[in-house]
């Protein structure tokens, strides 16, 4: 799936889940789960963009964390919605089932980017040194027990 496909799944998550919150009855429960439901929809697809523009691979995993969790917590409130008997299980399946697809999405998503990151820390540097991820720089100065000498 290339990105701009998933940037667009994202954005029509988000509207059709405005569009849910939208038909929801006036109760005091109904407001604050489809407030709260309205805020992980729309996250999701907003923390998508931004990692999109992410500065490096480990900044784009972060994002990706926070859509993986944005879209579990929309499978919640949208669980709660139904199990409450606010929303019907019929209206709320697609929403959930595309939810489910956006977590297992960004999930295989941060396991591959993870896996280009460690291969990327083990490859030879630009000096033709073998690179662990550590420095290899030593401060003997201070693995000594009576501390510096002046």
């Amino acid at each position: 799936m290339r990105a701009n496909d998933l940037k667009g799944r994202t954005m029509a998550f988000a509207v059709s889940i405005a569009r849910l919150t939208g038909s929801l009855p006036r109760s005091r429960e109904a407001d604050v789960f489809g407030r709260q439901l309205l805020r992980s929809g729309a996250s999701v697809g907003a923390n998508y963009r931004a990692a999109g523009r992410a500065q490096s691979t480990a900044h784009m995993i972060s994002k990706l964390a926070i859509v993986e969790e944005e879209a579990d917590e929309c499978i919640y409130w949208l669980e709660l919605l139904v199990q409450a008997g606010i929303v019907h299980a019929e209206a709320a399946a697609p929403l959930l089932r595309e939810a489910s697809e956006l977590v297992a999405i960004t999930v295989a998503s941060k396991k591959r980017l993870r896996a280009r990151l460690q291969t990327s820390a083990s490859r030879t540097s630009n000096f033709g040194v073998r690179t662990s991820g550590e420095s290899s720089i030593v401060n003997r100065q201070s693995d000594r027990r009576d501390g510096p000498t002046r």
